[in-house]
């Protein structure tokens, strides 16, 4: 995956960020309490996402690792 610019950044929900990152929902809620994942944003009642950049970020660390 290529490195966003800073306009094309945006908000995904959890299809999204599973398709991305193949984490299940559980995995994703634990790793966000232990610290070891990015954390999800509340953008109205009821409706969470993640920033594009950050789980783009967090899959090249991973990859270094």
């Amino acid at each position: 995956m290529t490195k966003l610019d800073q306009a094309e950044d945006r908000f995904i929900r959890f299809p999204e960020l599973r398709r991305i990152t193949s984490l299940s929902r559980t995995t994703t809620w634990r790793k966000e309490r232990e610290g070891s994942f990015v954390s999800r944003c509340k953008l109205s009642s009821g409706l969470v996402g993640w920033k594009l950049s950050e789980v783009l970020a967090w899959m090249e660390n991973r990859e270094r690792a």
